[in-house]
């Protein structure tokens, strides 16, 4: 029986490269999804190079400018010479078809990825001394890097860095960053929330951190159909429902149910209008970080993620070999970091309070008010405490709330003033109600 050789396709990398340089426009189209780790012929590799490389110094990739890229980096002869190129134009008729040979190539791609993957998780496997959730995670991981075509290991050349930086500050607005919705509190972020991003919100219970990260779950789902996940310790899916309906409607979360049962018209509306938003929940009440992790991994591969949200994050079981609660607590921080820059999303986690900032005249939390503190702050890119005086006096919990952004990397501290409105835990503008 003969050996079966590894998935390949010539004829679509000929085709590919030959409707590139037939038609120069037609990179525009695949060099977003095509890279030159893809083609199976290391002169194809090298010659789709030299065609980027054209296309980042503004150069269209046509036959006379491929081949004198080529040969500045002294691989023309390496790929067979000027006639190897011609030969590829002439291959080709047309360029129209140059995304679905792409696709064949990317496929091919993937399935020899797939079977690389497949060799290590077989290794994972005959190792008897790991632990097995470390295992089960290591193989979830290998394969999620298959089906994300993630390339982490690999060095990026600063020119390349250098033209992304360009790209993204010369474009109108940056798509990826992730808005709250409260215009103050976004301004002092400079936008919102960006990828990679670990943001910790953190109050002492009955404060408001559910209803301001469910504010923000609304305003990006429901408002600007925006994927989110939510992670839920703490509360079911039911009440985080009835929640968004409230935040919706402006009723009263006591009457949600009430409402809904009665068949009132405006409530029906509602949950038509939430139930389109591209939000999804997972309220088990006992998870590990690993558990997040996978989860996360496998919601990310239906939809990229935009915005995940971990409610709370002392509620999640963290190593079990760990010899602290505080141990496990950095460790937890710091795998919720690791996951928001390999899914490319920010992570709101929701935090804790100690009991310390109750026995201070002020009461406006620090950061070393952080429960379990660890690393959180060192682990967290920002860092938002809500605090309401009027709370703290016994007043009545309506009203004005302050956000304190106590730690941001890039960007400056300070408070914002947002409203609060306690019977729908909505968070909004100061300027209205419904802002």
């Amino acid at each position: 029986m003969s050996e079966r050789s590894v998935p390949y396709d010539l004829t679509a990398e000929r085709s590919v490269l030959g409707s590139i340089l037939l038609e120069r426009d037609a990179i525009l189209v695949i060099s977003d999804q095509l890279q030159p780790a893809d083609f199976y012929l290391e002169k194809h590799a090298q010659i789709y190079t030299a065609m980027l490389a054209c296309l980042a110094q503004r150069v269209p990739p046509d036959l006379a400018t491929v081949a004198s890229e080529l040969r500045r980096q002294e691989r023309l002869e390496i790929v067979g010479g000027l006639h190897v190129l011609g030969e590829l134009v002439a291959e080709v008729p047309t360029a129209v078809h140059v995304e679905y040979y792409a696709q064949a190539i990317s496929r091919a791609a993937t399935l020899r990825r797939l079977i690389e993957a497949g060799g290590t998780i077989s290794a994972l496997g005959y190792n008897e001394r790991g632990a097995l959730e470390t295992t089960l995670d290591q193989a979830e991981q290998t394969l999620f890097a298959v089906s994300q075509r993630q390339r982490g290991a690999d060095f990026v050349p600063l020119s390349t860095v250098v033209q992304q930086f360009f790209d993204a500050a010369q474009a109108d607005g940056d798509e990826r960053v992730v808005p709250t919705g409260l215009l103050d509190l976004d301004r002092r972020l400079n936008g919102g929330l960006r990828p990679g991003q670990l943001a910790l919100l953190a109050a002492r219970p009955g404060l408001g951190k559910s209803g301001l990260a469910m504010s923000i779950a609304y305003h990006l789902g429901v408002r600007q159909q925006r994927s989110v996940g939510v992670v839920s310790l703490e509360m079911g899916r039911a009440e985080l429902l009835q929640r968004l309906l409230a935040i919706h409607t402006g009723v009263d979360t006591r009457r949600v149910e009430g409402l809904t049962r009665r068949g009132d018209p405006a409530m029906l509306d509602a949950l038509g209008v939430i139930a389109a938003a591209p939000i999804a929940i997972e309220d088990s009440a006992m998870l590990t970080v690993m558990d997040v992790r996978s989860k996360a991994r496998r919601l990310a591969t239906v939809r990229p993620l935009e915005l995940l949200i971990v409610d709370y994050l002392q509620l999640l079981i963290g190593d079990t070999g760990t010899t602290s609660r505080v141990d496990e607590v950095s460790r937890i921080s710091r795998q919720l970091k690791l996951l928001a820059r390999e899914l490319q999303c920010p992570i709101l986690a929701l935090s804790q309070l100690s009991r310390e900032v109750e026995k201070r005249q002020s009461k406006v939390p620090q950061l070393s008010d952080l429960r379990d503190s660890g690393s959180l702050e060192q682990d967290a890119d920002i860092v938002i405490f809500i605090s309401r005086e009027e709370h703290a006096n016994e007043a009545t919990p309506d009203g004005v709330a302050d956000l304190h952004v106590a730690k941001q990397r890039n960007g400056p501290l300070g408070v914002v003033g947002v409203r609060f409105d306690a019977p729908t835990t909505r968070f909004a503008n100061l300027e209205t109600r419904r802002g």
